[in-house]
């Protein structure tokens, strides 16, 4: 996951509608079961998705109250902590 990439996520939510990224999402999960997908397309998609994944998150924080700052904040703290 890439902080710059969830931020600018999030600007694209606070733009236009969660509804895009959730579709973004739907798209991407049933192109990764396509025959004939190679590993390395495999990673890329997975790596995208955990940043659709990580934005969504941050918009829940943002929507619950926080400011967008402190909800970018505490959700690397949630990742970086899950992997210590």
């Amino acid at each position: 996951m890439r902080l710059p990439v969830i931020k600018h996520i999030v600007d694209f939510v606070d733009e236009n509608d969660e509804d895009w990224v959730v579709e973004t999402i739907e798209l991407l999960e049933y192109l990764a079961e396509a025959k004939g997908i190679k590993d390395e397309e495999l990673d890329v998609i997975g790596e995208i998705l955990s940043n659709l994944y990580g934005s969504l998150e941050v918009v829940k924080g943002i929507q619950a109250g926080k400011p967008k700052k402190e909800a970018l904040n505490d959700f690397m703290k949630r990742v970086t902590g899950s992997i210590n």
